[in-house]
């Protein structure tokens, strides 16, 4: 158990959080990792922020020549990895200081390439907002198919079993489109531990959209990025928002924070 992690990283106007997010790598018990961020032209000052974190060299920060979006920036941030092991963590999430020795451990010792891990929900300041995600034991290609199951911020998978991943450029849902390249490969399997925070809400961001323009979103996914005929995309969009509602039925847990 000491290969090298990757961690794939978009970075766009993120200088409020990307401190805190950096933080929660460097506090991981598993230290072989390297972590990939990509600036995509950001208008704050998080080049300021990010260069207080690279006299760390396991960070790497690069910047895109124009504003391209995250499928291009993640794209790019794998072609860069060379570690066994890849994860994704955006630039305002967070990872529990135990989240890459547990996750390794488990797809190690199961003989497992694709794996995801349950977490729970910030809200812009940081506070808990008392909901917690988790999802089925086994996600198959039907299962992917059928909805998104896995948090981004939660999925690590074999590289050297996978290949490298690259995926159409749509401006949204392109996690969702590195699955389905993925899940061609592996079943994904769930830790069901809760190992990461997911900043839900942020100005901008995918959970802030109308209902609508993300069933757009949806089509562009299966229409675009899997190349799908547009009476295939329409039933795969309308798949997905059955088995969206029955996962916030069955896997979404809320609380009061």
């Amino acid at each position: 158990m000491n290969e090298l992690v990757s961690i794939i990283t978009p970075s766009y106007n993120t200088a409020k959080f990307i401190g805190k997010t950096i933080e929660s790598v460097q506090n991981q018990t598993y230290q072989n990792w390297e972590m990939i961020i990509v600036d995509d032209c950001s208008t704050d000052n998080t080049d300021e922020v990010v260069d207080g974190y690279l006299s760390d060299k396991r960070i790497k920060y690069i910047k895109n020549e124009k504003n391209s979006g995250a499928a291009v920036s993640r794209n790019r941030a794998l072609r860069e990895a060379k570690g066994k092991w890849i994860t994704f963590l955006d630039s305002d999430d967070l990872w529990s200081p135990e989240k890459l020795e547990k996750q390794i451990k488990f797809m190690s010792e199961n003989g497992y390439h694709f794996s995801y891990t349950n977490y729970e929900e910030i809200d812009e300041q940081g506070k808990s907002t008392g909901t917690k995600v988790t999802g089925p034991k086994k996600v198959s290609k039907q299962g992917m198919y059928n909805y998104c199951y896995p948090g981004c911020l939660t999925v690590m998978y074999d590289a050297e079993s996978v290949g490298l991943v690259q995926i159409q450029d749509i401006k949204k849902n392109n996690d969702y489109a590195m699955w389905l390249k993925v899940c061609q490969k592996a079943d994904c399997w769930l830790l069901d531990e809760y190992l990461g925070q997911y900043r839900k809400g942020r100005s901008g961001s995918i959970s802030s959209h109308s209902i609508k323009t993300m069933i757009g979103w949806h089509y562009k996914l299966w229409h675009e990025a899997e190349s799908k005929n547009a009476v295939m995309s329409i039933w795969y969009t309308c798949w997905n928002l059955v088995f969206g509602y029955l996962k916030k039925k069955k896997y979404v847990e809320k609380n009061e924070a």
